[in-house]
């Protein structure tokens, strides 16, 4: 069965690096190669799930490499392996003959392959490993079209933001390795002598919430958004950001063990639900706002891990891929076809297409929480636990709940007006749009769309029983009737007040009348207790980001190249200079021996005559 196991991995891997190398050699089959191998590994991701194979390898010196699908990563491999095949399947229409389609596929299928590994190793070597491997694959995809130095700067952003956060996963393994954990098993993290304990888990924390821009290093997801529309539906759901999420689960008796991190984890997870919920409503542009999303999403599969709601987190996980990846294929379907991602300039673009409209509306609605929708179910799971650990943590996250409500139906909104009087206004403002919806785009799109709209079935109580001995926490609590229905209540009603708001008549003069002044002071006393606070915090998080998170950043990079050029003139001045002066006085000394080398023997005798008179009065003397 290891071989299944190897297979699983080795397809994506294999595949992508044969791609990647060849590059626009392969142009013309390589969507064809890509997809086969997508669907290759789906095949194999279920078969495993089924079969539960382990794999093990040596690695390096008493450390091995160890593989294994449980019933945490069963559920992980499909889901990667299904939303991979889905966004390869739309990639193949996205790109004309005149893109790098070999780089492209590759490093997609890599991009997979390294997450797949993620899921399923076993000891902290390979999971580190696949980690980098993911962050570069995904630097390399952010910066695709890296002709445009904005996209090449923002991969740069993005990537050593995230390889900044990545350096906890190496405390973690010092500190293991100190602390007399031999074997780095994931398993043996939490049995970790202290004080070893804490810095694992420390090293551990920094290197989830830094890739599942988690606060504070959320602002890096934004930058993000400037690779393809594929990479972004990838990257945003089932991979990268959701590897932070799905490591914090899977080590959550690690968690556990610190006293300290169950009440960190949980905490930032739900500040960071609610504060980039509020991020995504303040946003103008359809790709930042979902991107925000994601980052207050992936807050509440973080808030379920500081919880201990492995069960609910893992449902939010699998909803939330599902309903990301359709929503951001969408979204590249409109800028494909439309030249732009403005939401002002989106208006009427879901009746204009209404394949592409019907389905990001299903997704906005998921996004929502609205009943009986996926997310709402698996949102109430993780309501549940963070309840019964904590009531401040229930009512940030009921309230991040109601944000989410309003910037998805903000979207929603904007995309199903009515149709401008002037059906080009607005378009055509980033890229020239193609007015066509690619050929490939309805079926994954739908696919994606209907698991969004379903898999809330996980939730219910016979399938979340299922869940949560699959994952072994059989005690994990799961939502009461009153909880259901007062996130239902609270979700429907933040909807019904943003859609209200959204669609409210323009100012009406002033003189109309009284009726009407009372109604525009009723609309500017709205404005100033809801709206505006709203755009304030907004505001405020976004100097904090650009201010604080950023310049911090900036100053690492820029004392990186400091001790860089300091290393540099050490090495110039001292190390070189040392060996130069070596050097020269090697060649001295061999100066100085080849002059009594003459080819006279009369003279190399009276040199062996000299020597031992020299011999001589040393025995003299030290005698």
């Amino acid at each position: 069965m290891s071989v299944l196991l190897w297979l699983l991995i080795a397809v994506p891997l294999g595949t992508g690096a044969v791609l990647a190398a060849a590059g626009r050699s392969v142009n013309r089959p390589a969507p064809l190669l890509g997809v086969a191998a997508a669907l290759a590994t789906l095949g194999l991701a279920v078969t495993a799930a089924i079969t539960r194979p382990e794999a093990s390898a040596p690695l390096f010196t008493g450390m091995r490499a160890g593989l294994a699908v449980d019933g945490l990563s069963a559920v992980m491999v499909i889901t990667v392996a299904t939303v991979t095949l889905a966004v390869l399947l739309f990639s193949t229409g996205e790109f004309g003959r005149s893109e790098n389609r070999g780089r492209f596929f590759g490093l997609m299928l890599l991009f997979a392959g390294a997450m797949l590994v993620t899921v399923t190793a076993t000891t902290l070597p390979l999971l580190l490993m696949a980690w980098e491997v993911m962050g570069a694959t995904s630097w390399a995809l952010i910066g695709y079209w890296w002709q445009q130095p904005d996209r090449v700067r923002a991969a740069d952003v993005a990537f050593l933001t995230t390889r900044t956060a990545d350096l906890g996963l190496y405390l973690a393994a010092g500190a293991a390795l100190a602390g007399s954990v031999g074997s780095l098993r994931l398993d043996a993290l939490a049995q970790t002598a202290s004080p070893w304990l804490h810095l694992v888990t420390a090293g551990v924390v920094a290197a989830a919430l830094g890739k599942s821009a988690q606060l504070p290093f959320s602002f890096w997801l934004s930058k993000a958004m400037q690779g393809p529309s594929p990479v972004s539906a990838l990257l945003h759901s089932a991979t990268m950001v959701a590897a932070g999420a799905y490591l914090l689960l899977r080590l959550h008796p690690l968690l556990a063990a610190t006293p300290w991190a169950g009440p960190l984890v949980a905490w930032t997870g739900a500040l960071t639900a609610l504060a980039l919920g509020i991020v995504a409503i303040a946003q103008s542009d359809l790709k930042q706002l979902l991107a925000a999303s994601t980052s207050a999403q992936i807050g509440f599969m973080v808030l379920a891990a500081g919880t201990g709601g492995v069960a609910g987190g893992l449902t939010q996980l699998v909803a939330h891929a599902a309903t990301k990846s359709a929503l951001f294929l969408a979204a590249g379907a409109w800028l494909t076809a439309l030249g732009t991602k403005q939401l002002a300039a989106l208006r009427g673009a879901a009746r204009h297409y209404r394949l592409v409209g019907a389905a990001f509306a299903v997704g906005s609605l998921t996004l929502a929480g609205l009943p009986p929708l996926s997310l709402w179910a698996a949102k109430d799971e993780v309501l549940a636990a963070a309840r019964a650990e904590n009531t401040g943590l229930y009512a940030v996250g009921l309230a991040a709940a109601a944000v989410a409500a309003v910037y998805s139906v903000k979207a929603l909104w904007y995309v199903t007006r009515p149709l401008p009087t002037d059906a080009e206004a607005g378009y055509d403002t980033e890229q020239h749009g193609s007015r066509r919806v690619p050929r490939a785009a309805p079926l994954p799109l739908w696919a994606l769309t209907g698991l969004a709209a379903v898999l809330g079935v996980l939730a219910l109580p016979g399938p979340a029983a299922w869940i949560k001995r699959l994952v072994g926490a059989p005690a994990e609590p799961s939502p009461t009737a009153w909880e259901l229905g007062l996130s239902a209540g609270v979700t429907l009603a933040a909807a019904g007040l943003a859609w209200w708001y959204s669609s409210r008549p323009a100012p009406v003069p002033r003189a109309v009348g009284g009726w009407a002044k009372g109604w525009l002071g009723l609309e500017r006393a709205a404005n100033l207790l809801v709206a505006g606070p709203v755009l304030a915090l907004a505001r405020a998080l976004a100097v904090f980001d650009d201010k604080v998170v950023d310049g911090a950043v900036r100053q690492t990079a820029r004392a990186s190249l400091a001790a860089a050029g300091l290393a540099r003139r050490v090495d110039d001045g001292g190390i070189d200079s040392a060996v130069g002066a070596i050097a020269s006085g090697a060649r001295r000394l061999g100066r100085w021996a080849r002059r009594p080398q003459t080819g006279l023997l009369h003279q190399y005798y009276a040199q062996a005559a000299v020597g031992f008179c020299v011999l001589i009065l040393i025995v003299l003397l030290v005698r």
